[in-house]
C-alpha cells in the first residue's frame, strides 16, 4: 500500500464510504481534526472544515498542508447559530463529524461559561442546522470518556451508564450527550419538518485518553513531555496514580468513520438502525489502562529525559480511576483497537521525534497511517480492506 504526496492511498477502507462525498469536520483545525482530515483527504472525501482560526499550539494543520487540501473552509464560531446554518445549508454535506470543543478539564476551571457554550450550544447549533434537512446525512457527535458520572469504579463504563461530570468540561460533554439523544428522539426518527421521512441518523462516539503526534495542547500529558524533553528540563508530573484508556488518535478515528458507514448504509449491520444511532465508547484493551506515571515513563524511553511527582492536594480535581468498555462497538459496529500500549507510545514518540528533527510531517503522518492500516489488514480488522 503506498500513495503519492497529497495521494490517495490504494486501500479500500470503510467499504470506500467516503470516496467523493462532501464531509463537514468542525474543529478541523485541532490535533484529532487534522489527523480526520487527513485521513479523509487521503479516501478521496471533499472536507469541509468549520472552526475559529488555528491558536498558537495548533501548528499541525499548517504543518500538514490541509489548507490546500480542503474542499471549502470557513473560519467561524460553532456557537454563530446563523453563520454554522447558512454554511450547512449551501454545502449540504453527506456526512457531518462535530469534533469542535473546549477540550480540556483545566481550562474548563478558568473558562466555565465558555465551555458550556461551545461544547454545549455548539452541539445544539449543529444538530438545529440539520432539521428539515432535505438529503441523506450521517452525523457523528464527538463527546469523551469523561461525559459519565465518575464513580471511581474498578469496572469499565458502558454507554448505558449514567451520564454526569464533576468539571466544567466533563458535565458540558454530559450535557451535549443528553441534547443529542433529544434532537435525535425528537426531530430524526420519523418524519421531519417537510413532512417526509427523516434522513439524517445521528450516533455519538465517546473516545479515551488520546495521543499521537503534532499534539501541542497545554495541559496535557504528551505535549507536556515532549516541551521538557526538546528544552531539556524534567517533566513536572501530576497525578501520576490516575488511570486512563491511553489510545493512539488513529484508533478513535478509525471508529468514528466506521461508526459514520454504518450510519450511511445500516445493512452493514445486523443490527436494527435504533442500535447504530446510538452512543458508542471507542477505548482501548484493558491492558493499555494504565497509570500516568507508567504512560511518562514509556515515552522517555524512547526519548530521553527524566520526570518528578509534582501532585498538589490544592490542584483542581480531575478523576482518578476511568475505562471503557468497548463490547457494543464490537458487536454491533465490528470495531475493535488495532494497536497495544506499546505501539501506541512508541508511534507517538516516533512522530515527535522525528518531526522535531527536521522530518517532514506530511510524510511522517502518512508512514504513521501506512503502518496502523497495515496492521488492521493484517488482524483482519471489519473496516480494512485488502491492497
Amino acid at each position: 500500500m503506498h500513495r503519492g504526496r497529497f495521494g490517495r492511498f490504494d486501500v479500500k477502507m470503510f467499504q470506500e464510504t467516503f470516496v467523493g462525498k462532501k464531509v463537514l469536520v468542525t474543529g478541523h483545525t485541532g490535533f484529532k481534526g487534522c489527523w480526520l482530515t487527513n485521513w479523509l483527504v487521503s479516501m478521496g472525501a471533499k472536507v469541509f472544515g468549520y472552526a475559529l482560526p488555528a491558536a498558537t499550539h495548533e501548528v499541525l494543520f499548517d504543518q500538514l498542508q490541509l489548507r490546500s487540501r480542503l474542499d471549502h473552509e470557513v473560519i467561524g464560531d460553532i456557537r454563530d447559530a446563523q453563520k454554522l446554518s447558512s454554511e450547512i445549508g449551501n454545502y449540504q454535506p453527506d456526512f457531518v463529524f462535530h469534533l469542535a470543543a473546549q477540550p480540556l478539564v483545566r481550562t474548563s476551571y478558568q473558562k466555565p461559561r465558555e465551555t458550556f457554550e461551545t461544547n454545549v450550544i455548539g452541539t445544539v447549533n449543529v444538530l438545529d442546522s440539520l432539521i428539515g434537512y432535505s438529503k441523506p446525512c450521517s452525523v457523528v457527535v464527538v463527546t469523551t470518556d469523561k461525559c459519565y458520572e465518575n464513580q471511581e469504579w474498578l469496572h469499565s463504563y458502558r454507554e448505558e451508564d449514567p451520564l454526569g461530570g464533576y468539571d466544567p468540561y466533563s458535565a458540558s460533554k454530559g450535557c451535549a450527550e443528553i441534547v443529542t439523544a433529544a434532537y435525535r428522539r425528537s426531530f430524526f426518527t420519523g418524519t421531519n419538518n417537510n413532512g417526509g421521512a427523516s434522513e439524517v441518523r445521528i450516533a455519538t462516539a465517546r473516545a479515551g485518553n488520546v495521543i499521537g503526534g503534532g499534539d501541542w495542547a497545554l495541559d496535557r500529558i504528551v505535549p507536556d513531555v515532549m516541551r521538557c524533553v526538546l528544552n531539556h528540563t524534567v517533566v513536572p508530573v501530576r497525578n501520576k496514580r490516575s488511570t486512563r484508556p491511553w489510545q493512539h488518535v488513529l484508533e478513535p478515528l478509525s471508529g468514528y468513520l466506521w461508526l459514520a458507514a454504518h450510519l450511511h448504509e445500516p445493512k452493514l449491520s445486523e443490527y436494527p438502525n435504533s442500535y447504530i444511532c446510538s452512543a458508542f465508547n471507542f477505548g482501548p484493551e484493558l491492558d493499555s489502562n494504565r497509570t500516568v506515571a507508567d504512560l511518562v515513563e514509556s515515552l522517555l524511553k524512547h526519548t530521553g529525559g527524566n520526570w518528578k511527582d509534582v501532585s498538589s492536594p490544592d490542584q483542581p480535581h480531575e478523576a482518578y480511576k476511568l475505562n471503557l468498555a468497548i463490547d457494543k462497538a464490537f458487536h454491533v459496529l465490528g470495531w475493535r483497537p488495532t494497536w497495544k500500549f506499546d505501539t501506541c507510545v512508541e508511534q507517538t514518540a516516533h512522530w515527535y521525534t522525528t518531526v522535531c528533527q527536521g522530518g517532514d510531517a506530511i510524510e511522517e503522518t502518512d508512514r504513521c497511517l501506512r503502518k496502523y492500516l497495515d496492521d488492521a489488514t493484517a488482524i483482519k480488522q471489519s473496516w480494512a480492506g485488502s491492497n
